[in-house]
């Protein structure tokens, strides 16, 4: 180990370390195999299995190390003020993401299709460049050749899983102040409670995905409708499951003795990334679902 040291005091700088090179080439093999798969190639599961594998490798390893630099004590301000400016830039990526995910549906709904009904009807100028006979402004679309589709009520699965996500925000908040108080037994049932709501949410959202699927034909491949749907809905999915897990290990290191009052980031940082995905959920509700 070795410091560097300056008029405002330690900051700690680790040993050379191989994850990053690691995790670089995971995300490349998970890339690759995807490509792969979209594109019918069957061997894009083995680049896409090793990747994920590798990725997992990297993750236990290099929060590991740095859970047991944050046990050695080799952290201080500066290193905490690091971590949260790190987490904080996250969670703005995120926020970009999510953006540009919004910003196709609101693309496909208020202008794509409006400005392309410019070309049909009997009086239109432009009639004969017409996206494909008959057609008309509407939304949901399933397109020229997109089969009849239902769409998911908002006031099912949807607003069952809003109030359970609203209130896994509640009890990892219940959490936080219960290890803000020195609390261990309410900050450990506060989080596992959260975790209990975070799975239930997602078997709640494999029953609406299946009803879709099976019952409504509603999929992927109903025109940039279902597509849309997916894209957003399975990607916030994706990230309940994320903060689940990184929940779960919160909890594990809760039992084992980790945080205190004082010194707890590593669990606000996994609070703040839930009440994000909490939000994400609320647009999805009203511009997807309701709207």
């Amino acid at each position: 180990m070795s410091a560097v040291t300056d008029e405002h005091g330690h900051y700690f700088v680790p040993e050379p370390s191989p994850y990053p090179v690691l995790l670089a080439g995971a995300l490349f093999l998970v890339g690759l195999g995807a490509a792969l798969l979209v594109n019918s190639f069957a061997l894009g599961w083995a680049p896409l299995a090793a990747g994920g594998g590798l990725t997992v490798y990297v993750l236990f390893g290099w929060f590991g190390r740095v859970v047991g630099e944050t046990r050695a004590g080799v952290y201080g301000l500066k290193e905490d003020r690091a971590f949260r400016w790190g987490m904080m830039w996250f969670i703005t990526s995120e926020v970009v993401f999510f953006a540009s995910l919004f910003g196709v549906l609101f693309y496909e709904r208020n202008i794509a299709i409006p400005w392309l009904a410019s070309f049909s009807g009997p009086h239109s100028p432009l009639s004969a460049y017409a996206p494909w006979p008959a057609f008309h402004v509407a939304w949901p679309s399933s397109g020229p050749a997109g089969k009849p589709f239902g769409i998911v009520s908002p006031w099912g699965i949807p607003a069952l899983n809003t109030l359970i996500l609203l209130s896994s925000g509640a009890t990892v908040t219940w959490a936080h102040a219960g290890l803000r108080a020195g609390n261990r037994t309410r900050l450990k049932l506060g989080l596992a409670l959260t975790i209990l709501l975070g799975v239930t949410f997602l078997a709640f959202q494999a029953r609406e995905f299946a009803h879709a699927y099976d019952e409504l034909g509603l999929t992927l491949h109903s025109g940039v409708y279902g597509a849309t749907f997916f894209i957003l809905t399975g990607f916030h999915g994706l990230h309940v499951t994320v903060g689940t897990i990184m929940l779960s290990a919160i909890l594990v290191r809760a039992f084992k003795g980790d945080f205190t009052p004082q010194d707890h980031f590593g669990f606000e940082a996994v609070s703040w990334y839930w009440h994000f995905v909490d939000v994400v959920w609320l647009l999805l509700f009203v511009f997807v679902y309701w709207l």
